[in-house]
Order: structure tokens, then C-alpha cells, then sequence
């Protein structure tokens, strides 16, 4: 009877062993974060995207609202193009928001992290418009409504992936070259 109790309890601990393996997956994975199938899709375009994932967080203020639904590159204008999927909720952010890639820690993943621009002010460039072309501008007819991103909007200013290797690389090339400059200033003294 000892034996068969035992055996239970072994079997409802490997399950449940096996259990937290299969979350620990799908939390490395981040398969199981952010369905949000109501969101709205932002592009934005990196000059260099390395480390950056499909299903890569996108935050703000610390805050998951999003993640990275495609990645693509952009042959005519040589850019990564990143598409982010905003959740519903985030549908006040200003046009004027900001994207930059982070990396979690040291060597963690890479994350899309995002910054609160300003709105334009349609009024603002009404008048400027009408100054150009030297008319007279009434600010009372125009009503200022803030510009919010919305599906298909394009975030325009971006801050590309920090990576290691090419910083160390033109730390040690700004070194070696300073180093060799250095030597030429020594042997053209000696020489004189």
C-alpha cells in the first residue's frame, strides 16, 4: 500500500515538474505574452535592428504595450523595417513618439523601447503654411486637434541597436590609429 502511495506522489511530482518546464518555455519564448488580436500596427525604421526578435517587448515608461510583429528589410532605402503591434488600450500616443532598441541587462534581448513625442499642431502649420504664401491667417476658424498614431502610421525618429562588438572594434581601431600617429610623431622628432 506504502508503495503504491509513493508511487502517486512521485508521478504528481514529475507532472508537476514537467508542468513548470513547459511555463518556463513558453515564458522564454514569450509565446505566451501579448495575444492582443484588437491592436493597431506602427512601422518603424532602424538603420540597424540586430538582436531585435519577432515578439520582442515594445514599452514605455517600463510598461509592455506591445510587441514586435515583423521584421523586414528594406532594400531600396537599406533599412531594417520594423513593424510593432500597439495593444488597443495605447491608441493616445502622440505622432511625434520615438523608437529606440534596448537590450535587458547586459547581454539580455533586445526590446523596442518607446518615448512620448510631441503631437503636431494642425493649426501651428496652417499658419506657417499661410505666412509662406503671404496670407493673412485667422486662429480663431482653426480648431488644434492633437495627432495620435493609428494603424499604419509610421514612427519617424528612431535610434538604432547599440552593438558591442562594433563599439569595441572602433575602440580598438580609434586606439591602434592614435598609437601609429604617435609613433610618426616620435620618429619625425627624432629625426630632425
Amino acid at each position: 500500500m506504502t508503495t503504491r502511495t509513493t508511487e502517486i506522489w512521485v508521478g504528481l511530482f514529475v507532472a508537476g515538474g514537467l508542468a513548470a518546464l513547459f511555463m518556463l518555455a513558453m515564458q522564454v519564448s514569450n509565446l505566451s505574452t501579448y495575444t492582443d488580436d484588437e491592436g493597431f500596427d506602427v512601422e518603424a525604421r532602424f538603420e540597424d535592428a540586430s538582436g531585435l526578435k519577432v515578439r520582442s517587448a515594445v514599452t514605455m515608461a517600463g510598461v509592455r504595450i506591445g510587441q514586435v510583429k515583423q521584421i523586414h528589410f528594406d532594400d531600396d532605402k537599406l533599412q531594417a523595417v520594423v513593424t510593432i503591434r500597439l495593444n488597443s488600450v495605447h491608441d493616445k500616443l502622440p505622432e511625434g513618439t520615438s523608437a529606440s532598441i534596448y537590450t535587458a541587462g547586459l547581454l539580455g534581448e533586445k526590446y523596442v523601447g518607446l518615448e512620448p513625442g510631441s503631437s503636431s499642431n494642425h493649426c501651428e502649420d496652417m499658419a506657417l503654411e499661410a505666412e509662406l504664401e503671404g496670407r493673412d491667417f485667422n486662429a480663431a476658424d482653426c480648431v488644434s486637434v492633437p495627432v495620435y498614431l493609428k494603424d499604419g502610421s509610421s514612427i519617424q525618429i528612431t535610434q538604432g541597436s547599440m552593438v558591442l562588438e562594433k563599439l569595441i572594434g572602433q575602440f580598438v581601431s580609434r586606439f591602434l590609429t592614435e598609437g601609429d600617429s604617435n609613433k610618426k610623431a616620435d620618429s619625425s622628432e627624432g629625426d630632425s
